[in-house]
């Protein structure tokens, strides 16, 4: 029964959707239009590696000398380095490494200009944590093989988007007011979608759907692991 669908879909590995790597990273609109433009030829790992940092460096000249405008340098640089390999297979040997430095410069960056400015910690915290789930949720859903819809990483503004929002709302002092929107939107958005998401596939209906979905979007290496298991079965 699956076999129809399956071969309904040939041109998949062509075009296909990007892969669990890129599902992690969360890009947002910005860096997903400058992938683009380098049509996936840009390797992730050394411009991630870069960018960890340069952000690091920019929050320390920042602490140190209570200047405003490497508030704003730091997720723009980063947009800059990170943002060329958005299109990138990332097919790489470690390149499995670069959502999780990702994830430190967005975490660490939101964390640390928080504290700069005196946010106060429940609500810094508080962000990190609609955050956090987003991205466990993102993970296990598709290793569940229910991948979220593309809208929610462009509506959930994307770890460069955020870190943006955060830098001008701290270079006009208002980043506790930004921190407190931006937890009460994407907690909103990140939970709901959750929720409605599980609760459709708890109830079936779109079982052989999904697992095809899962098919067309797995990264290449996924599906190249699964070609050499089925061929070593068959001359088993």
């Amino acid at each position: 029964m699956t076999i129809p669908f399956t071969e309904a879909r040939p041109a998949a590995p062509v075009a296909a959707p990007p892969g669990r790597l890129q599902a992690y990273r969360d890009d947002g609109p910005l860096c997903t239009a400058i992938g683009q433009l380098t049509l996936g030829r840009m390797v992730p790992l050394p411009g991630t590696v870069l960018a960890a940092i340069t952000t690091a460096a920019l929050l320390a000249v920042t602490g140190a000398e209570e200047r405003a405008i490497p508030l704003l340098y730091a997720p723009v640089v980063a947009l800059l380095l990170i943002g060329p390999s958005a299109a990138h297979r990332h097919n790489g040997r470690i390149d499995w490494i670069v959502p999780t430095i990702i994830r430190g410069i967005e975490y660490g960056y939101l964390a640390v200009l928080g504290f700069a400015q005196d946010v106060s910690a429940p609500l810094i915290y508080a962000l990190l944590a609609v955050l956090a789930y987003h991205h466990y949720d993102t993970v296990y859903r598709t290793r569940q093989r229910l991948w979220p819809h593309r809208r929610v990483f462009q509506a959930g503004l994307g770890w460069e988007g955020r870190m943006l929002v955060a830098a001008f709302a701290g270079l006009y002092g208002q980043l506790a007011a930004a921190y407190a929107v931006l937890t009460g939107y994407l907690g909103l958005l990140f939970v709901v979608e959750s929720v409605v998401a599980w609760v459709r596939a708890s109830r079936g209906g779109g079982g052989v759907q999904v697992d095809l979905e899962e098919e067309a979007e797995a990264a290449p290496q996924d599906r190249a692991e699964e070609s050499k298991v089925n061929a070593d079965g068959g001359t088993a």
